[in-house]
């Protein structure tokens, strides 16, 4: 049915009825009783014909953007997808509910696909999934030009770019899909994008003056926490220690290395029930009945890989945990993003020691990209780094991290704003006395008097830093953590640096911060002499 092809549309605006429509839309064909934050404007730009750039978190209702106006135009929409069972879980899904939609892959037959090429020469509203490969093939070009297409929608969109973490060269080579249909709106969608990523999507597939829509990244069902840990025994106990107070719901460890992956499932299944691992390593079909033992909760714990990834979407995933650092903040959001889909409280804990940045650092080594590509993959990790050694609220971290349009000062439900809370995974302790020092330690750091200084003199340059480090963080929109750590804070206030020369003796201080913002710092530093 077409709801909306006799409404006309102002150039940047939606008219009430039109409004009305994609409500009704949205309960008569969705069963949904209202939109999620940000849905409605992300609609609202395609069905007025314009490009669209949407960065929604992961669970954020990302499909419905372009399957809804799908229906309510009642025409085609071409979906890029890059992973077939992504598709086929779609697909099921809108058929389920009484959408025509289809997808085409390799798996097929040929009366398969003859059904589906049927069905959009009958037209109406259809959606077909196409992997970004698919659209290279000869023949491709020929028959969409024939075509009536709404809306081309990349799903997954920092795949787009060199600089996203899951880059795929076919991804690059979209812009086609402009240059054959160039009157037809594109919508780029993903879960996380920086700016320096979302300016290279815009680049590359062609976008003209996109709407941007970019929100809904703060999770405060979410208890995020970092553990520093000094040796790979204290993370096995720490990531025990977080199972344990976990009772209900599904568990995923994240690990960065499959030899690491398959220990962890070793170790944790001498204490507990249905452990177990995923990985690249492992077979096809290995890697189907893994996840299907998941699905039908005969694993309650998986060890993964980041092989374990898109398309990923269990609601009662109730901790994650990353045993070793993930190579960016990107990644560290999506894989978090797995918890908690339900809406209930849930745990997110990220261990970290200086040996995970070494393992991604050696990862950067191995890597045959262009010199460009490798640079930005090193300030990637520094910002990961950063993010695991501290600064301000997890949350509001992530937030400015994203140039997410709401933003917070505290969240009350991470380790820094509420060190104390029950929802803390505390180290696991030998005895009372050293658990209550441990809970002591984390105290004075959520009040924000760091601890580790060596001098009263010190802690106060510590304080007159911070200040600094906030307003230098908030002119410029960046989260504290993207300008120094907490580790780097202590250290400077230790050292109290009086020249550009000795900046370079502070931990975390390379010569591009140095060059940017050192002159700053030793007039702060020049002020309490």
């Amino acid at each position: 049915m077409t709801f909306l092809a006799h409404f006309s549309f102002g150039e940047f605006s939606v008219s009430e009825t039109v409004q009305s429509s994609l409500e009704s839309v949205l309960r008569e064909s969705f069963h949904l009783e209202a939109f999620r934050k940000g849905q409605r404007g992300i609609v609202e730009s395609i069905v007025s014909s314009k490009d669209t750039m949407a960065v929604l978190p992961t669970g954020g209702g990302k499909s419905l953007c372009y399957q809804l106006p799908a229906v309510a135009l009642g025409k085609l929409v071409i979906v890029i997808s890059p992973l077939i069972a992504l598709m086929q879980d779609q697909v099921r899904s809108l058929k389920a509910l009484g959408i025509p939609a289809g997808c085409l892959h390799s798996g097929q037959d040929l009366d398969e696909k003859r059904a589906i090429f049927q069905a959009i020469k009958a037209g109406g509203t259809y959606l077909l999934y196409l992997s970004p490969e698919r659209v290279q093939k000869p023949g491709f070009s020929d028959w969409i030009r024939a075509q009536n297409v709404a809306l081309f929608a990349i799903d997954e969109a920092h795949c787009v770019s060199q600089w996203g973490p899951d880059f795929r060269p076919d991804y690059a080579k979209l812009k086609l899909l402009r240059e054959l249909k160039p009157n037809v709106p594109i919508l780029a969608l993903t879960a996380s994008a920086t700016p320096l990523v979302l300016e290279d999507i815009i680049r590359t597939l062609g976008l003209r003056e996109p709407d941007r829509h970019i929100r809904g990244f703060y999770r405060p069902n979410l208890f995020y926490q970092v553990g520093q840990c000094d040796s790979e025994q204290e993370k096995i106990e720490w990531v025990k220690a977080a199972v344990r107070k976990v009772q209900d719901g599904r568990i995923l460890i994240y690990c960065g290395t499959r030899n690491s992956t398959e220990e962890m499932a070793r170790e944790l299944a001498t204490e507990f029930e249905g452990v177990d691992f995923y990985h690249a390593g492992l077979t096809s079909d290995q890697r189907t009945e893994a996840q299907a033992r998941l699905n039908r909760r005969e694993t309650r714990i998986l060890c993964a890989t980041n092989a374990f990834g898109m398309g990923i979407d269990y609601p009662d995933v109730r901790l994650v945990v990353h045993h070793q650092m993930p190579a960016n903040v990107e990644s560290f959001y999506q894989e978090m993003g797995r918890a908690g889909r339900d809406g209930e409280m849930s745990r997110c804990l990220l261990l970290y020691s200086k040996r995970d940045k070494g393992l991604q650092a050696y990862f950067i080594q191995q890597s045959k990209a262009e010199p460009r590509v490798i640079s930005s993959k090193w300030k990637a990790l520094d910002a990961i780094t950063a993010f695991a050694e501290g600064g301000e609220c997890r949350h509001a971290g992530i937030l400015t991290y994203f140039r997410d349009a709401e933003r917070i000062k505290a969240c009350g439900h991470c380790d820094i704003c509420k060190a104390t809370s029950d929802w803390v995974v505390a180290k696991p302790a030998r005895d009372f006395k050293a658990f209550t020092k441990v809970r002591k330690k984390k105290a004075l750091q959520g009040k924000g008097e760091p601890n580790g200084f060596q001098t009263k003199d010190a802690e106060l340059r510590a304080e007159v830093l911070r200040e600094w480090r906030k307003t230098y963080a908030t002119q410029r929109d960046l989260a504290a953590f993207m300008v120094f750590s907490n580790k780097t804070l202590i250290d400077l206030a230790n050292k109290n640096p009086s020249s550009l020369g000795e900046l370079i003796e502070v931990y975390g201080l390379g010569e591009s911060k140095i060059e940017t913002f050192g002159a700053e710092l030793i007039q702060e530093l020049d002020k309490l002499r």
